[in-house]
């Protein structure tokens, strides 16, 4: 290996001939997946003799600081097992090889091992004597001497506007810290290991083990990085693995995994697993906006994915969609050192809460000044107290103020029937926190207020027979930072006696008692093709051009995800139903996620390409509209603007508090750790009368 030679790159079939395919069974390990879909796709593509690899990603800072700073799985050991048990039966089986990153969620060494034991357990369960699996682990900690002196030397800054800088307190605080592995640790171990059959990786950019096994199998490097083609290449290889980390999120309806194959120019062909679900071109260019600051550029180790040449072509099975045009544009080009994101997750004290709810409408109307008593009473009672501690409440069901999200203005007079409230406490100490909660919890009970009539109480609580719930450490991200690499840092360290004293390291294992000098008579014996092959493995380029319209521009032919004419009105527009007030009505999806642990991204799609573009004409959406909206400053969005080929507005804001505070995720007060739930006041966004009439 390679399988191919970089000559072969240059012939003109390389727009035609496949590279790799590529399946991914499910968009995060330890979630579950269907076996069936997976195994059905390897019949189909295995015998065709294209290399082929299950790949997906295991990582993701989503779920909080928790992981980080706590070493705590993203999932339980036994959702890993489980999944890891029908993977490892599939790479026997068909003597493919599997590769994830990010192992058990953050990536740390210690999860590498961990992950690597799940595999050693699999492999010697009864039933299981045949598997001989060469296995590799690579491992992403960082050392933070290391970091400190790129610190001290100016070479570290925030991964953001919204990241505070880093300080050596915020090193020393983590338990440890990760870096977001490139590429490149992952080619360098499949060179060094050419049999292997599985790869643990350590925390890495999403992406990158798929970059990674199409640079192995072509022969691409990114040290030719000032050639055209190899923008173009690893453009589309980063492209795809940007799409297919996510599984069958691509697809409509979302399907649980997905299928790339990747041709030798760089452009691919995806489609989903599930037979029901298809790829659409705006579903597919919708994709890339996901959980990304902007929708056109994606920053990541080594230099920035460009997308805006990008095309997306709908194949003839209607559920498989082409795309070209991706470049990748590597660091060197701009005289930039080649960086990694560090991430790193620090213990700041202990959590209580108490919960319930508020029904009296006379307390309702005047909860604001009852939580400044109950604040004030809690101050009061722990006066004694000489270190440092915070106590809030959340708040749901109390009724947005605000004409600019208002969804009508008589909805928004509505008196609420119910508030149910939460009262957060973080102290140094369980006890202290739980002190806190217990105070806060008395004094909402039986704080006064005017016109007071339910004197025997003012708040229904116990659930699950608890008072106050103690919640244990409470974590916060202290390290979310680009760390310049000094040339060639980047890569594996593949020996001891190598001379070079690089960040990755690794450990290879041979797992299992099986013979491995039967690999050949196995591999032989894969199973027969029991149906014709899909879009995905017979498709060439020459197909899609002959689909494709004259001039090849994305923004023209993506319209409604078909071939088929887009000029239709909206549906809401029958005269069966109301003309849409809100831009809620208008738009296909209003979705909200965090791009990171400090920033929120808001997404709005539209299902018609006429429908999206009066849309953009009207002027309604805009930095001013979404920061008043959110009620920022306009200085604070970070990024807005509109994507042509997703048929889609996206504005990128920071992560704040119900009360306008800036926060990371999962952290202290921090409601919404996914970010799923910030597109509200997009949805409640009241549309213009001249836009109305318009789509009308």
């Amino acid at each position: 290996m390679p399988l191919i030679t970089s000559n072969d790159t240059n012939d003109g079939n390389a727009a035609s001939t496949p590279l790799c395919h590529i399946v991914t069974p499910v968009g995060m390990l330890g979630y579950g997946l269907n076996e069936d879909e997976t195994t059905d796709a390897l019949r189909r593509l295995v015998p065709t003799g294209v290399p082929t690899a299950i790949i997906l990603d295991s990582g993701s800072t989503d779920s909080g600081p928790d992981k980080l700073a706590q070493g705590i799985m993203g999932s339980p050991r036994t959702m890993y097992a489980r999944d890891l048990r029908k993977l490892v039966k599939l790479v026997h089986e068909f003597r493919v090889p599997l590769l994830f990153s990010s192992a058990g969620g953050d990536g740390v060494d210690a999860h590498v091992r961990e992950i690597t034991a799940v595999i050693e357990e699999i492999a010697s369960e009864a039933g299981n004597e045949a598997y001989a699996l060469k296995t590799i682990g690579i491992f992403a900690n960082i050392d933070k001497a290391v970091i400190k002196q790129r610190l001290a030397a100016g070479r570290v800054s925030g991964c953001g506007t919204c990241v505070p800088q880093l300080t050596e307190d915020d090193v020393d605080a983590a338990p440890w810290v990760v870096a977001q592995m490139g590429p490149e640790p992952f080619v360098d171990a499949m060179r060094a290991n050419p049999d292997f059959d599985v790869v643990v990786g350590g925390r890495a950019y999403d992406p990158a083990p798929y970059v990674a096994y199409c640079a192995y199998v072509s022969g691409a490097k990114a040290e030719d990085w000032g050639s055209p083609e190899t923008q173009r290449i690893f453009g589309g290889f980063t492209h795809m693995g940007k799409i297919l980390e996510c599984g069958g999120t691509c697809a409509e309806p979302k399907s649980h995994g997905a299928i790339a194959t990747v041709y030798r120019d760089g452009g691919f062909v995806i489609s989903p697993l599930t037979p029901s679900a298809r790829c659409t071109p705006v579903s597919v260019a919708a994709h890339t906006m996901y959980e990304k600051t902007r929708p056109d550029i994606l920053h990541g180790p080594g230099g920035y994915l460009d997308l805006n040449t990008a095309t997306y072509e709908q194949l003839e099975d209607n559920r498989s969609i082409r795309v070209a045009g991706s470049t990748f544009h590597f660091s060197q080009e701009s005289g930039r050192p080649y960086q990694l994101k560090l991430e790193a997750g620090c213990i700041i004290g202990y959590r209580s809460m108490f919960l319930g709810s508020i029904r009296d409408p006379i307390l309702i109307q005047q909860f604001d000044s009852l939580t400044k008593l109950v604040k004030g009473y809690v101050k009061s009672q722990h006066s004694h107290v000489t270190v440092d501690w915070d106590f809030d409440f959340h708040v749901y069901g109390k009724p947005e103020g605000g004409a600019d999200n208002a969804l009508v203005t008589q909805e928004q007079q509505q008196q609420a029937n119910e508030l149910f409230i939460i009262g957060e406490a973080l102290a140094p100490t369980q006890e202290l926190a739980t002190s806190i909660a217990a105070t806060a919890r008395i004094a909402v009970i039986h704080g006064s207020y005017p016109g007071q009539k339910a004197t025997a109480g003012n708040f229904a609580f116990g659930i699950g027979g608890k008072t106050v719930i103690e919640l244990g450490p409470c974590s916060k991200f202290c390290v979310y930072h680009l760390m310049d690499l000094d040339e060639g840092e980047e890569h594996l360290t593949v020996s001891d006696d190598s001379g070079k004293k690089l960040l990755f390291k690794q450990n290879v294992s041979l797992i299992g008692k099986g013979d491995r000098s039967s690999r050949a008579a196995a591999a032989a014996a894969a199973p027969v093709l029991l149906s014709p092959p899909t879009a995905t493995t017979t498709t060439t380029a020459a197909d899609a051009a002959a689909a494709a319209p004259a001039n090849g521009n994305a923004a023209a032919t993506n319209g409604n995800g078909a071939n088929k004419p887009n000029g239709e009105k909206l549906a809401a527009t029958s005269p069966s139903q109301s003309p849409p007030k809100t831009l809620g009505d208008l738009a296909k999806v209003v979705r909200s996620k965090n791009s990171g642990p400090y920033e929120i991204t808001l997404d709005l799609i539209f299902e018609s390409r006429s429908t999206y573009l009066q849309v953009r004409k009207s002027g309604l959406l805009s930095t001013r509209a979404v920061a008043a909206a959110y009620g920022i400053a306009e200085a604070d969005v970070i990024w807005c603007g509109f994507f042509d080929p997703a048929q889609a507005f996206k504005a990128t804001i920071p992560r704040t508090t119900r009360e306008g505070r800036r926060v990371a995720g999962g952290s202290f007060m921090e409601n919404d750790v996914h970010g799923s739930q910030k597109h509200l006041p997009l949805v409640r966004l009241r549309l213009p009368r001249e836009l109305v009439e318009a789509l009308g």
